[in-house]
């Protein structure tokens, strides 16, 4: 995978700094006042190894950037009508409590498509938004890829909990259940993050085999 990088705002009590967030679409990687942050997900960001830190310049939660503003914008690809084209995600994460409020808005030829303002994590963010595309309009992106996955339990994170099993696709083209992911999680080819793409993308059944333990995007409400 070839870096993407994405300008944006770090923002807390101590003011705003402009950063530029780094991913390989596995992990993420920021500078905020002069110091390296990273992790696998958006709210899992600590300090590089080796990376000194000035602790009166962050507000640090369990070791991990906390009680800040995260806000970026980055290109996203969506099928419209089977042809590939670039919209911009802006992206708007406050991480000022305890459980994580995110933001999603998707701009495409003057319009927007947002998801619901204080989402819990990037997989209900991007459903959201896919729910209210027009027919023909589809997101691009890992969470909507054929061969994504979560592992079978209860919680997930705010990001990057994402499996690809692009290494094994012919196995998980068959797969239909939780039982059935669990028993292929060990050839997952890695994690990603939820607003990845690549060029092996597919898009995700809406039923039936192939659809793994989370089932289609997005699913359908009741």
């Amino acid at each position: 995978m070839t870096d993407e990088s994405w300008a944006g705002w770090y923002r807390d009590r101590h003011g705003s700094a402009a950063v530029i967030f780094t991913t390989d679409g596995q992990q993420l990687r920021i500078r905020v006042r002069g110091t390296d942050f990273e992790g696998e997900s958006f709210d899992g960001l600590g300090p590089a190894a080796g990376a000194p830190v000035q602790e009166d310049l962050f507000d640090l939660v369990d070791g991990v950037l906390g009680d800040c503003v995260l806000e970026w914008d980055l290109p996203l690809p969506v099928l419209v009508s089977g042809t590939v084209r670039q919209a911009t995600l802006s992206c708007l994460l406050s991480l000022r409590r305890a459980d994580p409020d995110l933001y999603l808005a998707l701009h495409l030829d003057g319009a927007v498509y947002e998801s619901n303002r204080a989402e819990g994590d990037f997989a209900a963010a991007l459903a959201t938004v896919q729910r209210i595309l027009p027919p023909g309009m589809h997101l691009q992106t890992c969470i909507a890829c054929a061969f994504s996955d979560y592992f079978p339990a209860p919680a997930r994170g705010l990001s990057g909990g994402l499996a690809c099993f692009r290494g094994a696709k012919d196995a998980y083209r068959d797969v239909e259940g939780g039982q059935d992911v669990a028993g292929l999680w060990d050839r997952r080819t890695g994690f990603v993050q939820e607003i990845w793409s690549c060029r092996e993308f597919e898009p995700r059944p809406a039923h039936g085999a192939g659809t793994g333990h989370r089932g289609a995007f997005p699913l359908e409400l009741a």
